[in-house]
């Protein structure tokens, strides 16, 4: 039985962006249409369509949105904002689908059945690759590897007991050095003790203390990346 391929989901667009770059090269939008007719070879391409982008109501889709930051002299990463999936990361920084496959030693529809599932299959020195190819940061390379969830499960349990024992974890799941992650992770530790106890102190009782001890939690991960940057610029 074929197995039918879904779409890809829309890419996420900068409408602004695309119409501030495209009012700094003094084009109109017939002139962005034509260009992208002529040298990308999308002749439905029109005034029109390029001014929906612009404006919201339209999304381009992966060619289109090629195409576009080629006439706009810009990556297309300008145009996408900040890349969450594999898929926007690779199309953000213009590779080819054949050149990420080959550098990680994939077949190239194993390759593009990731991207589509979103769950990372391979080994770490296929993410060494992936990560090298797309010039991802380690936060990125986390989550385009499907480790981000159960990263904000050891930092919950690290933050919430005693940090000390989640050193080695992490450090197996992140690469990151243990003297790095041991700052790190006192330091969250110390500052969601810190919001429980504030809170208890301004008599907002229990509740209180969970509501902020919980807004903490929801940004574990967001926290733990800035609690390493600081502790790595030290």
């Amino acid at each position: 039985m074929c197995r039918v391929r879904q779409a890809p989901a829309p890419l996420p667009f900068d409408a602004q962006a695309a119409r501030r770059l495209r009012a700094a090269l003094g084009m109109g939008p017939e002139h962005v249409a034509h260009a992208v007719r002529a040298s990308y070879g999308l002749p439905y391409v029109t005034a029109d369509l390029v001014v929906a982008w612009e404006r919201g109501a339209a999304r381009p889709g992966d060619a289109e949105l090629t195409a576009l930051a080629g006439v706009l002299w810009c990556s297309p990463g300008d145009l996408i904002g900040r890349p969450r999936t594999l898929r926007e990361h690779r199309i953000a920084r213009a590779v080819a689908p054949q050149d990420v496959a080959r550098a990680v030693g994939m077949d190239l529809g194993a390759y593009l059945r990731t991207e589509e599932s979103g769950q990372w299959r391979g080994t770490e020195r296929q993410a060494a690759e992936l990560a090298r190819v797309l010039e991802l940061a380690l936060p990125d390379l986390v989550a385009v590897t499907g480790r981000e969830e159960r990263l904000a499960g050891l930092l919950h349990s690290a933050v919430t007991t005693r940090w000390q024992a989640y050193v080695r974890p992490v450090a197996r799941l992140t690469g990151l050095g243990r003297d790095v992650l041991a700052g790190a992770l006192r330091a969250l530790h110390e500052d969601y003790q810190g919001h429980m106890a504030a809170t208890l102190g301004w008599g907002g009782g229990s509740s209180g203390a969970s509501e902020s001890g919980r807004e903490f939690l929801d940004r574990i991960v967001e926290n733990f990346w800035a609690a390493v940057g600081a502790g790595a610029g030290q």
